[in-house]
């Protein structure tokens, strides 16, 4: 089986290269991204390996087809970067459902922590010895209550995360678990009582801009906001308003709803395009990374073997257990 993997990075092929030839595949690696310019790039391949800020659209799901495209693996669990209707029927299109919830949620606590009690500033004013703490006042977590926006695996792992910091636990999913031991509330409840709040939910129609002027406005003020899961869960105009008003104690934020063709490259040489994104930059109490989260060793593991069992199943006409639909 051939495959071309776009977008991909050095540690890419550290975890794919060896686990590929274990399955006897013939890997092409492609730094550039997949789009519409770049899809004749897959001709004479089996299938496609992409990851989340690649976009898809029914036009290249055609012009898959036409080269004999088997399937579109995502190096990813989220897939609203694809036209899966235009796929449908036509080519799987096979994600990576869960490699390590608790890489996320341990991200999204660092994060937390570090706006809060600013870790990096105090390490950037000691490098330098100033031993000074003044500005870097934070807030205790034991006994405050913490909104998760989303209970799927990540959140759960969230969740337990904050149990063990003695913090009250609030949830908003549509569809609650019966089996956790979390108090489901609706979301204006959770924006309103919630001191710190984590979303780990998909992007979807009813989720794009769940964090928006309106709840924005219903949240306490001083509230601690982390975002790692999708960027278009935030409304960044009405969080840079929030953030200007004073709303917020601390922002951190691993996703970016413009990060497509900024995240993931150094453009350490280049003048800041996006004006949202260099203002974001300007405000101390916001943290801003590159969609890092997942970056462990169990879960890029975790990834690797998650993805070439999908190519596995499509090869040998095997249930698609990890199937888009």
């Amino acid at each position: 089986m051939r495959i071309a993997f776009f977008s991909t990075k050095p540690y890419d092929r550290i975890w794919f290269e060896p686990m590929g030839k274990d399955y006897g595949y013939d890997m092409h690696f492609i730094e550039a991204p997949f789009n519409e310019e770049t899809v004749t790039l897959a001709d004479g391949h089996d299938a496609v390996c992409i990851f989340v800020n690649d976009s898809v659209t029914a036009g290249m799901i055609d012009r898959m087809c036409e080269m004999g495209i088997k399937a579109l693996l995502l190096r990813s669990a989220g897939f609203n970067h694809v036209d899966i209707h235009a796929a449908k029927g036509r080519i799987p299109v096979l994600r990576v459902p869960s490699y390590s919830p608790e890489a996320v949620a341990e991200y999204a606590m660092a994060m937390l922590l570090t706006v809060n009690r600013y870790t990096h500033k105090a390490y950037n004013r000691t490098r330098d010895f100033n031993m000074n703490i003044n500005g870097f006042i934070g807030t205790d977590l034991n006994h405050k209550v913490a909104g998760v926006v989303g209970t799927g695996k990540i959140g759960q792992a969230m969740i337990r995360i904050f149990k063990g910091f003695n913090m009250q636990v609030l949830a908003y999913d549509p569809y609650p678990n019966p089996n956790l031991d979390v108090r489901y509330v609706g979301l204006e409840e959770l924006m309103e009582k919630s001191d710190f709040i984590s979303l780990h939910c998909p992007l979807t129609e009813s989720t794009r801009y769940i964090i928006n002027r309106e709840t924005i406005a219903m949240m306490k003020e001083g509230v601690y906001l982390v975002n790692t899961s999708r960027g278009a869960l935030v409304d960044t105009e009405a969080l840079i308003e929030g953030l200007k008003n004073g709303k917020f104690g601390g922002v951190g934020l691993d996703v970016y709803e413009e990060e497509e063709g900024l995240f993931f490259e150094d453009k350490s040489s280049d003048i800041m395009q996006d004006e949202n994104l260099a203002r974001l930059m300007t405000f101390p109490n916001v943290l801003v990374t590159s969609h890092m989260g997942f970056f462990t060793v169990e879960a890029m593991q975790a990834i690797a073997t998650e993805t070439l069992e999908n190519a596995y199943a499509v090869e040998h006409g095997l249930p698609l257990k990890n199937l888009v639909e």
